[in-house]
């Protein structure tokens, strides 16, 4: 991709989510919690190890590998926009982390020295880099030998979810730039894809795990104001204001599709967890037949 080409898709990301910082992933809806818990756990982060979260939002994963790591460990959380940042900084204060550090910095080359983690994760991240296989390069870089990296990213969602999203479509500039929609084609349609994309960024030992994961609404309201909360506010933002309304409205109807036996509303979506591993350094010496000077 074009430098600038690039540069000016980064901006764009990191505008949508300067604007939601404030709301990201606090207005009462489990959603990034619960996959970057996962992603986490798939990689079993152990005390006193050094752990990189690759674009943290809210901390979503920040929280639960300090956690893993314990006091003998450094967990760095970086994110491109500003506000977020200094969100996720509070409240790291707040919850007296001490071994954690956060970043402005773009994920797809923080500029961090290399060989200075142990783990690095990037939960429902990578499908919003420009150059995907470039940011995989990077990271693979940034991993001491052995050295893991996690990833998660969207597979189908449920036909009364592609249903709601729907009611966006004839407001949508053809370029918009939306988690799942990016992720419904090339390599991230597919868990072969998604390997693929690690393998040839020097991985090894790739691996996917997929699960379900739901997302319930007791009104449309609260699905308004959730999705207004996250990156799917650039599609609140195509729709001019006068038609706003009739979105919503037409949204409500949809969600009937996915009314639940609690009276709620319940949306599910499959989520992909692909871990691989930074070749380990080979002493040549120690192998078989090896002979010393």
């Amino acid at each position: 991709m074009d430098p600038n080409e690039a540069a000016q898709r980064s901006a764009r990301v990191a505008a949508v989510f300067e604007r939601v910082a404030d709301t990201y992933d606090t207005v009462g809806v489990p959603w990034f919690t619960p996959i970057a818990e996962r992603l986490v756990a798939e990689l079993s982060p152990a005390p006193g190890e050094r752990a990189l979260d690759l674009g943290t939002g809210r901390g979503a994963a920040l929280w639960p590998l300090a956690d893993a790591v314990g006091p003998t460990g450094r967990v760095t959380g970086l994110d491109l926009a500003p506000a977020m940042v200094a969100a996720t900084r509070r409240e790291a204060t707040e919850r007296g982390l001490a071994t954690v550090s956060l970043l402005v910095a773009d994920a797809a080359d923080p500029g961090l020295p290399e060989a200075s983690f142990d783990l690095a994760v990037a939960s429902l991240v990578l499908f919003f880099m420009p150059d995907p296989p470039e940011a995989l390069r990077v990271w693979h870089n940034l991993l001491v030998p052995a050295g893991r990296l996690g990833l998660s990213t969207f597979g189908p969602r449920d036909a009364a979810w592609e249903q709601l999203d729907d009611v966006f479509t004839p407001f949508l500039p053809p370029q918009l730039l939306d988690a799942r929609t990016s992720g419904a084609r090339g390599p991230f349609v597919s868990d072969a894809g998604v390997e693929e994309l690690l393998a040839a960024a020097g991985f090894t030992s790739v691996h996917t795990a997929s699960f379900e994961q739901a997302v319930r609404f007791v009104d449309a309201e609260q699905w308004r104001l959730w999705s207004w909360s996250h990156g799917q506010r650039v599609y609140w933002d195509a729709v001019p204001q006068e038609h706003r309304g009739e979105v919503l409205a037409a949204g409500s109807e949809r969600l009937e599709a996915a009314r639940d036996s609690y009276g709620g509303f319940t949306l599910t979506q499959q989520v992909r967890i692909t871990v691989g591993v930074r070749p380990p350094t080979v002493d040549r010496d120690a192998l078989p037949g090896a002979t010393t000077s």
